[in-house]
Formats: C-alpha cells, structure tokens, sequence
C-alpha cells in the first residue's frame, strides 16, 4: 500500500527533533506537553496519540501532522488490473491540456443528467469508503464535468459547474485524508471557482465546510477554526430557516469544534457542540446533505470524538452508549465512531472492547480502514500489547497489512 510501519511515528517525532536541534525537553515545552509523553512515543512505549497531542507535536516541529502520522500515500491495486493512485487525481485536478493549448476532447460532452447520476455514484462509494474505486471513477468524473462546463451554455452550465464543484470537494477530502493536503487545497480552490458559476447557492457554504478540514489536516486549526464560524455567522439561521440551512450551520460548527478540540480550547467546543444540538434537535432528524450527514445522530456521534480527544475516555463511552440510530450514519462515519470508542477502550485498559470497536468499524467499511491512519495506529497498539503469536488481533493487523 506504499505507507509506512504506524510504529515509525516515534521514529518520525524523533528524526525531525533531531533535525530541529531539540531535546526532548525542549520539544515537549514548545509543544506545551509532558516530557514523559514526547519520551514514551520516541520509545515505542506509547503507540499512539491524541490528535491534539500530533497537532502539538507537529507546530512546535514545523511539519505537517500528516508527516508524523505517516498517512498512506496512494491507492491498493485492484485484482483486476487496475492501478488507481493519487497521481490520476493530480492530473485531473492539475491537467496541463489548458496550459498547453492542446485540443478538447473530440467526443460529444456528456448530459448534466449523466453527470449527476456518475456523481450519485461517486458519492455512494466515497460513503462507503471504497478507495480504490473512488480511484478509478473519480478523475473521469471531473474530466467529464469540466468537459460539459466547458462546452454548455446556459442552465446546462450552471448545473455542470454544480457537478464538478461537488466532484473537486470530493477530490479535496480524498487527497487530504491520503497525505497530499496541498493537493488537496488546489482540489477545493478548484471547487469554489466551480461553485460561484453553478446554479447551487449552498456549495460555498460546503466548500468552507471542506476547506476547515483540510486546514485541520494541515495543522493550521486557528485558521480552520476561524473559516468555519466566519461562515457560520453569515448564515447563522433564523426561525424561518430551512431544513437545509441549519444543517449546514451545523456542519460548519462541527467544524469549527473539530479545530478547536485539537487547540485545546475545550469551553469553545462545549459552546459549538451546544449551538450543533440545538440545530439537530430542530431538524428532528438525521440529513445526508452533499453526501455529508447531520442531524442528532451525527452530533451524537462528535461529541464522542470531542470527549475521547480531550481524553475523557470514561464520559466518551457512556456518551457513545446514548446515540440513537447509528444505522441511519454512513458506513464511514459509523467506522469512525467505533475507532473513536476503541480509542477510549484503549485509554481505559479495555483492550478487549478495544478490539470488538475496531472489528465493528472494520465490518462497517473494510478498506477505509486500511487508509485510516489512528485505526492502523490503534491496532498497531493493541497488536504490540498481545502476547500470542497468532490472535483476532494479529490477524486484524495482517488483514490492513501492517508490517512487523
């Protein structure tokens, strides 16, 4: 799969500290961090970290949090031949054919109802976490979309604009989740110039939604924070608002807690997940917008993430035991909440429950578990814990092909 041992983020914390002419001491000062934990990660005795604790480590070591993590860097091949890879999402977001003033393609543009419909499909897969085939029919779809908006006139482009702002979003998440999250900003520049010239009012307000992510990946969490509730505040709704609206608030405050939970700043994210229940609660019910849920499930679902980041391992399973309907989540989404739960196990020395969460997430979405960087980490944990040479365990860590 072309990614590194997760045992190396020890290994990477201390090659760059090194390389930055810190001790550890140092590091762990500038990082505002206990020594003894910079210690126990550079030792191997700890496996894994906070986000915060990553999000520390990598502004006080000016590196991305990708870097230590050590993201997985391109696409399984399929079995049947094909060999899908971030690259053909390079070139698809970055072609050279307007640069070089090379001929457009000589076939006829395809219809803005087959662009949605490759669109839906798209989706679908992304939600179910199928890398490979995201891949594969990706970089097509934003070829096709920027074909048809090249060529349409009218309404036609509008909506075709509309296709391809959604399909860059995607591109965007794709390339930040895998490590290449400045590729991944170029994707989402590229989506809000779709957006402004499309025909839907609500993918800026996405766009932002999708650029605060990727900030958070970057490490940059007070810009991401800031992205986000800046949003947030221009369409701040009213009693009048929408369903769609106050899902769409909601999203971006999910979002600006996200960076602030990762900052440290916990009254922040008690405020902003407070505001997020009260949306959910007026909307009633669980929405799937712009292939992105919201609704009491899904801020059911953050709060646990929220509380498990703070390190607050005991709330966050009595948390994770009260949110109603997972099955109405993505299978994405529902594999995250059981990583986050067995995160919490993890931290409370439940190392059976901790194994039972990831097999639940792993059941969920099997090969977006193996480009999901803390799963991997948490497995990689749990399998230096286990005595036996052969265990459910050992054989969860062979089936996401971790080494050693």
């Amino acid at each position: 799969m072309g990614c590194e041992d997760e045992r190396g983020l020890g290994d990477r914390i201390a090659r760059f500290r090194v390389r930055r002419k810190l001790t550890q001491e140092r590091l762990a000062e500038r990082a505002e961090l206990s020594v003894d934990v910079v210690r126990k990660l550079e030792q191997g005795q700890r496996q894994t970290a906070r986000l915060s604790t990553i999000n520390a480590l990598a502004r006080a070591l000016d590196v991305e949090p990708s870097v230590l993590i050590g993201q997985p860097t391109t696409f399984e091949a399929r079995q049947e031949g094909d060999s899908p890879s971030v690259l053909a999402l390079r070139q698809a977001v970055s072609p050279l054919t307007e640069l070089l003033g090379e001929d457009a393609d000589p076939e006829a543009p395809p219809t803005v109802g087959a662009l949605r419909a490759a669109l839906r499909s798209t989706e679908r897969i992304r939600r179910e976490g199928r890398m490979a085939d995201i891949g594969v029919l990706l970089p097509q779809l934003i070829r096709d979309a920027r074909t048809a908006a090249h060529a349409h006139s009218g309404t036609d482009a509008a909506a075709a604009h509309a296709v391809l702002a959604e399909a860059y979003q995607v591109a965007a998440t794709t390339l930040a989740a895998l490590g290449k999250e400045d590729a991944g900003f170029t994707a989402l520049e590229r989506s809000m110039e779709a957006a402004r010239r499309s025909d839907d009012p609500h993918l800026e307000t996405m766009g932002v939604s999708t650029l605060s992510w990727i900030l958070t990946k970057q490490g940059r969490l007070e810009d991401a924070e800031r992205v986000a509730l800046t949003a947030a505040e221009r369409i701040e709704p009213g009693f009048r608002s929408r369903p769609i609206e106050l899902s769409l608030w909601g999203i971006l405050l999910l979002r600006a807690a996200t960076a602030a939970v990762r900052r440290g700043k916990h009254d922040a994210v008690d405020e902003l997940l407070n505001m997020a229940t009260a949306a959910a609660s007026r909307i009633g019910e669980d929405r799937l917008d712009y292939a992105t849920p919201f609704g009491p499930t899904n801020v059911g679902v953050a709060e646990v993430n929220f509380l498990v980041e703070m390190e607050r391992g005991a709330k966050a399973l009595t948390a994770a035991r009260a949110v109603p309907e997972l099955h109405r989540l993505p299978p994405t989404w529902r594999a995250r909440f059981h990583v986050d739960r067995a995160l919490a196990c993890v931290d409370l020395g439940k190392d059976d429950s901790a194994l039972r969460a990831l097999l639940a997430a792993e059941g969920d979405a099997p090969e977006w578990m193996r480009y999901h960087g803390t799963a991997r980490r948490v497995v990689a944990e749990l399998r230096r814990r286990e005595r036996r040479r052969t265990s459910p365990v050992t054989e969860l860590a062979d089936r996401l092909n971790l080494d050693g």
